[in-house]
């Protein structure tokens, strides 16, 4: 085993700060830049999408920012402090994000992201801390210490932990394949009526969703009262409705918060809606029974309408749902503009039919996330050992 030195941040590569373009003038988004913010999915190693993009005018606003591929992206602002993702083309970020363009000849890139996670916890933890919301700015950012040991045995530390990260990613691909073929068998099913010659059968109904299955609004206990939180009841914000699937909660509430708060528990493949600011318009499917807060609803599958009618139904109509935003810097919408979505409920043995035909593509994507959480767990016990030479890989050949 190597020497172990310590680095600033600011050592490693060029740091660079994210601008984002004047949201005022609608030209400078919608083109094929990513633009990054803590609002898209960092649980992932390498960001691949992300919900907004930029056109080359919005770009020509903020083109010293410009990122770019394998530069690795940490969250800095507020309860996504710590986030840490690897750019796969040239991305641009927004100002809570500081990017590090990593000097390659001294420093891996993978075992810099795999730094950048322990440091992030660390900030994480310590935004939890605060009253205020936390900021780290990019001099605060730069200072910050890592222990590095030589070029070589960076490649071996990141290689271990990379296996991993490389069956989730593969896991991901898969499911994002099986979520498209899902949402195509709806398609043809339910929008373009295919298996029934193009038209609407004479015995579907009809009707809205809110008269055929209950949809919830979400709710957050009193932060002024300790005894609401730290319980074993999980709890979400709408954050976490970015999600692919959500099986893991934001944080848990007691039975006391849950009494206490308009919150409601929601029963495990309940779909998730976020209805306002950043990540209006997400939607994801509960695999665990959660509460929610009040920027999400929760549209609960029942006999007449299974999950895997709704979810899917849901995803295609996201631009009519959203289509009735209001406010001025927070848009949003409301349960009612949910409840009041056209839809069509099919005769019970054509949407058995469907369901038998769509189950174990949902079944396993799934299995798929449930196994990359327990990859994602072996791989951060695994994490702080090897960052902090406690287990020892320089015999390993690459």
């Amino acid at each position: 085993m190597g020497e172990w030195k310590s680095f600033q941040v600011g050592e490693i590569g060029k740091v660079i700060t994210g601008k984002t373009p004047k949201t005022s003038i609608s030209d400078n988004y919608g083109g094929y830049i990513p633009f990054l913010t803590p609002s898209d999915d960092m649980s992932v190693k390498y960001v691949r999408k992300t919900a907004k993009t930029l056109t080359e005018k919005g770009l020509s606003e903020v083109k010293n920012a410009i990122l770019p591929a394998n530069s690795v992206c940490v969250s800095c602002i507020g309860s996504d402090l710590g986030k840490v993702v690897i750019t796969t083309r040239p991305t641009v970020t927004n100002q809570q994000i500081n990017s590090i363009v990593v000097d390659e000849a001294r420093f891996d890139i993978s075992f810099v992201y795999y730094a950048m996670r322990i440091l992030g916890k660390k900030l994480n933890f310590i935004s939890k801390t605060s009253t205020a919301v936390p900021i780290v700015n990019k001099s605060s950012f730069s200072s910050y210490e890592i222990e590095c040991p030589s070029l070589k045995e960076q490649k071996q530390i990141a290689a271990v932990l990379s296996v991993l990260d490389a069956k989730i990613e593969c896991n991901r691909m898969i499911n994002n394949n099986l979520q498209q073929q899902a949402q195509a068998i709806f398609k043809s099913w339910f929008v373009d009526f295919e298996p029934f010659g193009g038209v609407i059968p004479n015995d579907w109904k009809q009707t809205k969703l809110g008269d055929s299955c209950n949809c919830i609004l979400g709710g957050t206990p009193s932060r002024n009262k300790s005894e609401y939180w730290n319980g074993s009841i999980p709890w979400i914000n709408s954050g976490e409705v970015n999600k692919f699937r959500i099986i893991k909660p934001s944080e848990t509430i007691t039975n006391l918060g849950l009494e206490k708060s308009a919150t409601k528990l929601l029963p495990a493949k309940t779909t998730v809606l976020a209805i306002t600011g950043a990540t209006l318009g997400q939607v994801s499917l509960l695999e665990i029974d959660a509460c929610a807060n009040q920027s999400v609803v929760g549209i609960i599958p029942n006999d007449n309408l299974p999950y895997e009618y709704i979810y899917p139904l849901i995803k295609q109509n996201i631009a009519e749902l959203i289509s009735h935003q209001t406010g001025g810097a927070q848009q949003h919408i409301n349960k009612q503009n949910v409840e009041n979505l056209d839809i069509v409920i099919p005769a019970y043995t054509h949407l058995m039919k469907y369901q038998n035909t769509v189950c174990g593509i949902y079944e396993m994507i799934a299995n798929n996330c449930f196994e990359n959480d327990r990859l994602s767990s072996v791989r951060d016990t695994l994490l702080p050992k090897l960052m902090s030479s406690e287990l020892d890989v320089s015999d390993i050949d690459l």
